[in-house]
């Protein structure tokens, strides 16, 4: 097994990933299948319940076997990891229910670059990317991550127009889509193509529900195609966002 080089992009199959502990059984099923096992996140009580569970919001994947997390993370989750072979970095940010306090982890990395409102990263993220020369970019979207589908190193899916000006700025290979509510998330209007996605292995691409659901899907499937990309649906129902499944090890 091997760890991740680049955080979301994965160059052998995905084998372990982290998960919301609500994920719906027909995704944990399709995991299973694709043999790609799992861990299951706990609850951060400090956070509505929308977004508790979500791993994007108190971790952070910086790279190869090196994860940043938020204070009150359970210890049980951190051992599985530790036992893993990861180096665990405890944020300096005390998440909290109400925006901004609860994004300081949901920076979104895409190759060379990291995306996120610089204004409320976390100190330990920061300081890291920093020494490993990581071009720090500045959106106003604080859910970066929830809001950032990675397609390769110079490629992004999204559903956020500030996002995809500025991505595109910076000569990345954009897709701006409108999905309205097609995705799921349970409490809140509509849930981000980001946290319902993520790759299984280089050139394919998951999606926790199925694709025919999207508005977008005719893009989403020409973008993908142009790029070597298959394209996995994890359920029959729309897409749900689960706040990112985090690949974490590989072939």
């Amino acid at each position: 097994m091997s760890f991740l080089e680049i955080p979301n992009l994965p160059k052998k199959k995905v084998n372990l990933v982290l998960v919301d502990g609500r994920i719906e059984h027909d995704i944990e099923e399709k995991l299973m299948l694709l043999k790609i096992d799992y861990i299951k996140t706990k609850p951060l009580n400090s956070l509505y319940p929308a977004i508790s569970y979500h791993p994007d919001i108190f971790f952070h994947h910086l790279e190869n076997n090196t994860i940043v997390y938020a204070p009150g993370v359970c210890k049980k989750i951190l051992k599985k990891l530790y036992d893993l072979g990861f180096e665990l970095l405890e944020g300096k940010s005390e998440l909290a229910s109400k925006y901004p306090k609860n994004i300081c982890y949901n920076g979104a990395r895409v190759g060379k670059y990291f995306f996120h409102n610089t204004k409320y990263t976390d100190d330990a993220i920061m300081n890291y990317l920093k020494k490993r020369e990581i071009e720090i970019i500045h959106v106003n979207q604080g859910y970066a991550k929830c809001s950032i589908s990675v397609v390769d190193e110079n490629s992004l899916i999204t559903m956020d127009r500030g996002i995809a000006k500025i991505a595109e700025k910076k000569g990345l290979d954009v897709l701006l889509i409108e999905e309205e509510d097609r995705i799921v998330l349970e409490g809140l209007d509509k849930g981000f193509i980001g946290g319902s996605t993520f790759l299984i292995d280089k050139c394919k691409w998951a999606i926790c529900g199925n694709i025919e659901k999207l508005k977008s899907e005719k893009k989403i499937r020409d973008f993908l195609h142009k790029k070597g990309m298959e394209i996995i649906s994890l359920g029959n129902k729309n897409p749900v966002d689960v706040g990112s499944i985090i690949p974490l090890l590989t072939d």
